[in-house]
């Protein structure tokens, strides 16, 4: 597998707090509590305290998830049993995660998983156990977000999409996926082509079926693509973990009104800076949701004075110790009502954006986050959350990104002398690079030998002119221009002709954005990985496991596949 490797900064469309963590982390070290780098995570982990019996009861928890998702692998995951073990005897752990996409989502999905394998295998290494988690964000509920993905197959781009059914505001990882599910497994194992089709289209397959959830499926489909390299799913609706979690749950209520002040002054630190706030916050913001009927929805806090009436009209009288009440749709507490319920049925609870990387290192012995750009961006507005209710916040690690090129887009790249940065640059841009290329080679050598002679000519003309009327140097000037852009037009115009004719370069540029930049974001952002992993098969993804290691951190990696 070739490779080569972009700066971050020359990426479309990057968070400029990212780039600056990146490049510049003291300018944003206050947002941050450590910089991204191996050996801050290894202070961490050298000094990482957390309690034995948590470890016991989340490991208890995480071994059941991973039996059921694991359970109709021949032979289960010893791998992946083997980490468990691992964590339960003190190993901490390396984490990253993802939305449950249809198919496994975007390729960065997997792409996240492979960064949090390789960096947990380097500590390891170290000395350090090590093991890796993969949150599986089941509690999200955008389900427009993970319903569809896109396929690359033969220069064109398949959408698959799951109808919407159900109820609005459901958390993702308890919708079922429905009937529709076998036609789209069949029409998406039908475009794998490559050495390990027959594979992936088996664990397509045996994941998606109509009675899975996006959860389920999701998570079986990574338990399978892991399987060998021992990765640990987290399923954050279990009920068993949302009991551990009470505490931050009791906490993030408890202590709303200063969470809420460090929340908003964190946002005019960020605006001060230069940079924008990722997730709104408002003096009226709590960091939770509350799950009723099987809908997800914001709690929002309401301050008023003792004896406060509620939105069903009755008065209560807030026993709270700054009064107040806290509302999600129809359902209302006063402060201590919300507060018992954390403790009575914590499941119905549910952390938002800025709590839910505080829960999972809460349940986790994280010293590792590795996250993209975005959540990068937002974390520096989580961690004045990490600081309140833990005291401790684990490093935050770029996760690897890939583009990948097959061998037909890299024949094309060189045929027409293109790096990626030219198909990012857009279609227009492309297009006017490869036609200036295929200009047969004796017709470009002609264009170039005339364009200097007009040049030299009109050189030796205008200097001839001037010495007659200086005042016609601007005009000589200008007509020079003038027939040098109508050549370079010309140029542009016979290369169009000859490549139109028989209709290719429409065709290569469909093609190089199809796969390079579709919908003009990044691959990673989103094709599927599984086309990828069918032509590249097992060996493949361990060579991309091994290129997502803490040595490329502030790089994206162009790979090339064989073949």
């Amino acid at each position: 597998m070739g490779c080569i490797s972009i700066p971050f900064r020359r990426l479309p469309h990057q968070p400029k707090l990212f780039l600056r963590f990146l490049d510049d982390f003291s300018s944003v070290s206050k947002f941050y509590s450590h910089p991204p780098a191996m050996e801050a995570v290894k202070e961490v982990a050298r000094s990482l305290d957390y309690p034995v019996e948590r470890r016991k009861e989340v490991v208890a928890a995480l071994r059941d998830t991973n039996h059921n998702l694991a359970a109709a692998i021949p032979g289960g995951s010893a791998a992946t049993e083997r980490n468990l073990e691992r964590l339960e005897n003190g190993a901490v752990a390396v984490l990253s995660g993802q939305q449950v996409g249809l198919f496994g989502g975007p390729a960065y999905a997997f792409y996240k998983a492979l960064s949090a394998i390789r960096i947990a295998e380097e500590l390891t290494e170290a000395g350090i156990d090590a093991v890796p988690v993969f949150w599986m964000a089941t509690e999200d509920h955008d389900l427009d977000e993970v319903r569809h993905v896109s396929w690359f197959h033969a220069g064109k781009l398949t959408r698959f999409e799951v109808p919407v059914e159900g109820i609005p505001g459901r958390p993702v990882g308890r919708v079922e996926l429905g009937a529709a599910m076998e036609s789209l497994v069949k029409s998406a194992s039908e475009l794998l082509t490559g050495a390990g089709s027959e594979r992936v289209a088996r664990i397509l397959q045996e994941s998606y079926r109509a009675e899975e959830t996006y959860g389920s499926a999701f998570g079986k489909l990574f338990a399978r693509v892991f399987a060998e390299h021992g990765l640990i799913l987290l399923d954050p609706l279990d009920a068993q973990l949302h009991r551990i979690a009470a505490p931050v749950y009791h906490k993030a209520l408890a202590d709303r009104d200063q969470l809420s002040a460090k929340l908003l002054e964190r946002g005019k630190e960020l605006e001060a800076a230069g940079f924008d706030p990722q997730v709104k916050v408002t003096a009226e913001s709590t960091l939770l949701f509350h799950m009723k009927d099987g809908v997800r929805q914001p709690i929002g806090f309401h301050a008023g004075a003792n004896g406060e009436t509620h939105a069903s009209g009755q008065s209560r009288t807030g026993t709270g110790a700054s009064g107040g009440s806290f509302k999600s749709g129809d359902a209302s507490w006063t402060r201590d009502e919300i507060l018992r319920l954390t403790g009575t049925a914590p499941e119905t609870l549910s952390p938002n954006a800025l709590l839910r990387p505080v829960v999972q290192d809460y349940l986790l012995p994280t010293v590792a986050f590795l996250a993209g750009s975005a959540e990068i961006s937002y974390l520096a507005q989580s961690q004045v959350v990490y600081q309140h209710i833990l005291g401790r916040m684990p490093v935050l690690l770029p996760r690897a990104d890939f583009t990948i090129l097959d061998a037909k887009a890299d024949k094309l790249l060189q045929k027409f002398q293109l790096c990626i940065e030219n198909i990012w640059a857009g279609p227009q841009e492309l297009r006017k690079q490869m036609e200036a290329i295929s200009l047969p080679k004796q017709l470009a050598e002609d264009f170039d030998k005339r364009k200097a002679l007009i040049e030299t000519t009109l050189m030796d003309l205008g200097a001839d002119i001037q010495k007659l009327d200086a005042t016609l140097a601007g005009a000589v000037a200008t007509t020079r221009e003038k027939m040098t852009f109508q050549l370079d037009k010309l140029r542009e115009k016979t290369g169009r002709a000859l490549d139109e004719r028989a209709g290719r370069i429409a065709e290569y540029v469909e093609f190089l954005e199809n796969l390079l930049y579709p919908g003009k974001v990044l691959q990673s952002r989103e094709l599927s990985f599984l086309p990828f992993l069918a032509q590249w098969g097992a060996e493949g993804l361990k060579e991309l496991k091994d290129l997502a290691s803490s040595s490329n951190l502030k790089e994206h990696r162009i790979a090339r596949m064989a073949g």
